[in-house]
């Protein structure tokens, strides 16, 4: 095993005159199946293609992106693992002071919106040389989107970008089906048929495409927040490979055309992914700045399964891996193991074994894989489907294997956990085998909020599923003699929530004994459902109007509710209280949130006074 050619001597070594793909990503090189870029290269790799990499071009000029020559068949760019402005920016528009992705940590090593820079410096150079973008960013980009960075609705990343063809979701077959048929010789303009893919054409020309449907255009969306909510519904329920139709979105210039979703990956063809020749680890040239920080995380974790059936509204796990769960065989993933456990920096500790959602090892229901997901509804709200296949055997199994492959210590689980469905094995097996073999003293779990309001908009189960799942995990422990905790994910300032739900979270904490370490500000990312309803103000679902905390006062005062003894929060609190009209709750005591401030200085908080 070898890293692919990351410049012109490498490739000579190789005998190489030209690369067959030039693939462009804003992550530092690494070769591990956490990153995307790796698995696209080697697949293409295993299919006879050479295939080089520009990891981290600088985009200020164009040497970088010259520096490996022309390709033969095209470029592949992708912004990387994360959105771009997602990984420069956190929910509050704040820059960070690290890029994980980047060697050392160190930031600004790619651009701003990374996938339409390097495809709009490519073509500066390459006029001619095809553009195929994929990737998160491009996934969820592909029609005309609201940014949140901008404040706008933008136009489709497709028409920013310049590329010839956009790979959404998950991209294995639409690249192996895209280079071959290149390979056979034909044009780029000319492949606009390959599942999972987007391709633009001007609006005059005809399309002949069957059950095509049109969504409302560009300008329209960007006018009206109906248009863009009756868009994006259109866009959501289309997202599946078997009951979905081709999707066309008129632009200024030019019409956006997606193609129906990639079919999901069979058992063996996603073995095949994940035996690749890898070599799990970050290129050489980066050790001298520390390697990649976001490698960490991921060395030794196996992923066991793709896919979410969960549909949480903030979630764009629905655009962009779909509802249908793809899986490994055990025996995949016993070797994956096994490999892990012979690399020489290996503690003894598999660090995540799972997905998207660890629990989601199979599909939602015997009709999901032969017919798709269901149009109308969702698997697991407003209320758990009755067809529900709830089978953790297999998972279990794994997890056992696991455990008794020679070097391993412990096996943890760190991918999310759908509690409300392990509340479905009536004699919680999973969640005792859990307990008792996979949980280091805390375990993490992701209500998101208390008030049921809320949680309608969430796409998540009423707080009384979670305070059952909280019974159970103590009683769970209390048999097996264990101190383990739960640590709970909250949202602040999600759509749906004003003061008065975020006052009843922040009582419901304090009643509970619960002081949050982990808050999140909701952060409006492209091609959520959430997201959606923070622009418009309207649920796409059903069209109703939904109260959306905009402001910055209203965001800081809903997350410092969520963590009342936080040094620093309790002005802010106060003055929350206040403007709802809950000043009963400063004060001493359980039934009271917050004590009053005893000291005011010169231009601080003003106390409340009773009347």
């Amino acid at each position: 095993m070898a890293f692919l050619p990351t410049n012109l001597l490498e490739m000579q070594a190789l005998g190489w005159e030209q690369a067959d793909f030039i693939y462009v990503s804003g992550d530092a090189y690494v070769d591990h199946p956490s990153f995307g870029h790796a698995i696209i290269t080697r697949l293409l790799e295993s299919k006879g293609f050479k295939v080089a990499i520009i990891a981290q071009p600088d985009w200020r000029n164009a040497n970088d992106i010259k520096s490996l020559g022309r390709p033969k068949y095209a470029f592949l760019v992708s912004s990387g693992v994360i959105d771009s402005m997602v990984n420069h920016y956190t929910a509050n528009k704040h820059p960070r002071s690290q890029d994980l992705y980047s060697p050392g940590g160190e930031k600004g090593l790619r651009p701003n919106r990374a996938t339409t820079v390097y495809s709009n410096l490519i073509r500066q150079v390459y006029k001619d040389v095809p553009i195929i973008i994929g990737g998160i960013e491009a996934s969820l980009r592909r029609f005309a989107h609201y940014d949140y960075w901008d404040d706008k609705v933008r136009q489709s990343v497709l028409i920013d970008s310049g590329a010839d063809l956009l790979i959404y979701g998950m991209g294995e077959n639409p690249i192996a089906e895209i280079a071959e048929r290149m390979r056979d010789g034909e044009a780029i303009s000319d492949i606009t048929d390959v599942k999972g893919t987007c391709f633009a054409r001007a609006n005059t020309k005809p399309l002949e495409l069957p059950d095509l449907k049109l969504v409302p255009s560009f300008e329209e969306v960007s006018a009206s927040p109906k248009a863009y909510a009756k868009a994006f519904a259109m866009q959501y329920v289309e997202q599946d490979p078997f009951n979905g139709v081709s999707l066309a979105q008129p632009h200024p210039k030019k019409l956006v055309v997606q193609n129906l979703p990639a079919l999901p990956l069979s058992v063996s063809q996603m073995d095949e992914v994940y035996k690749l020749p890898f070599e799990r680890r970050a290129h050489p040239m980066y050790e001298a700045a520390g390697g990649i920080p976001a490698l960490e995380e991921v060395e030794f974790s196996i992923t066991s399964h793709r896919g979410c059936f969960g549909g949480c509204s903030f979630c764009a796990l629905t655009f962009h891996q779909g509802r249908i769960i793809q899986k490994r065989s055990k025996r995949s993933i016993i070797t994956e193991g096994e490999l892990l456990a012979q690399l020489p920096n290996f503690k003894g500790y598999i660090h995540d074994v799972g997905g998207p959602t660890a629990n989601f090892r199979e599909t939602a229901c015997t009709k999901q894989a032969r017919k798709g997901s269901c149009r109308d509804r969702q698997c697991m709200f407003p209320e758990p489907c009755k067809n529900l296949k709830i089978d953790y055997n297999d998972y279990i199994s794994v997890l056992r294997t696991l455990r008794e492959i020679k070097g391993v210590k412990k096996v943890f689980i760190r991918s999310g956990l759908r509690f409300d469905h392990m509340l479905l094995e009536k004699n919680d097996r999973l969640l005792n085998e859990i307990c008792e073999h996979h949980v280091s003293g805390q375990l993490k779990v992701a209500p998101e909020h208390i008030d049921d309001g809320v949680l309608q908009m969430m796409g998540k189960p009423p707080v009384k599923v979670f305070e059952e799942f909280s019974k159970r995990y103590k009683a769970a422990n209390e048999r097996l003699g264990k101190k383990q905790y739960m640590v709970p994910y909250l949202i602040a300032s999600h759509p749906g929530s004003d003061l008065k739900a975020a006052i009843n979270l922040a009582m419901y904490l304090k009643q509970h004994k619960i002081n949050p370490e982990q808050v999140q500000d909701f952060y409006p990312t492209p091609s959520t459902l959430s997201t959606c309803m923070y622009f418009t103000g309207i649920d796409p679902r059903t069209m109703k109007k939904v109260y959306v905390p905009k402001s910055n006062e209203e965001r800081a005062m809903q997350r410092a509710l969520l963590q009342v003894l936080k040094p620093g929060n309790q002005a802010i609190v106060l003055k929350a209280l206040e403007k709802a009209g809950r000043i009963d709750l400063i004060g001493y005591g359980p039934d009271r949130l917050v004590a009053p401030l005893k000291t005011i200085k010169k231009g601080g908080y003003k106390p409340y006074r009773k009347k």
